[in-house]
């Protein structure tokens, strides 16, 4: 009897978006979460539009990757923790990059803030993409809160040379607060991503 190889394993994509943010493409499915988290009048503080671009290893857009966000309000409170969130923020948001012209993904929300004494603001993202055999880990900062980001102990371990793939460049524009953050998934300038 002969041993028989491995089965080949199958990479993630390019459905996901289109199957996890039907609404968003226009297929006449409810989607569970969109591109804006959910109960923001009850989240406090400054809401903000987190926006950028997912780019491959040439620094082409991936069309196709879908990223979801997990926060904090506005006070650091996370939902569903002892002493959670406002009630209705749900903290949680979802949005693929294939609908916009430009392929870029946006996210309505609030400014998160320090979740733990000591830690940054921050918001935490996954991303989705074709070629991935498993989702990516990430976080956002934003360089607006450079005193916190020195002392936060997971942006800590990140070499300093690499620390800032991970921090979001504000724009004050007519629409409002927008923080820019470009998710670079290899080579140059590529963005640091956690293992769980």
């Amino acid at each position: 009897m002969s041993k028989l190889g491995q089965t080949p394993s199958q990479t993630v994509g390019p459905y996901f978006a289109y199957g996890l943010t039907p609404t968003q493409y226009g297929y006449p499915l409810k989607s569970a979460a969109g591109p804006e988290v959910e109960g923001l009048a009850e989240a406090g503080g400054p809401r903000i539009r987190l926006e950028g671009r997912v780019l491959d290893g040439q620094g082409a857009v991936i069309e196709d990757a879908m990223l979801e966000i997990w926060q904090a309000d506005a006070q650091g409170r996370y939902p569903g923790a002892p002493g959670g969130a406002n009630s209705g923020f749900t903290g949680f948001a979802r949005c693929g990059t294939g609908t916009a012209p430009d392929k870029s993904y946006r996210f309505e929300t609030v400014k998160p803030g320090c979740a733990e004494p000591g830690s940054a603001p921050h918001i935490n993202m996954i991303v989705f993409s074709r070629g991935l055999l498993s989702h990516a880990y990430t976080r956002v900062y934003f360089d607006d809160e450079a005193t916190a980001n020195n002392s936060d102990p997971v942006l800590a371990l990140v070499p300093k040379d690499r620390r800032n793939t991970l921090i979001a460049k504000r724009l004050e524009t007519d629409q409002g607060i927008v923080y820019c953050f470009d998710i670079r998934m290899q080579g140059d300038g590529e963005t640091v991503f956690f293992d769980l």
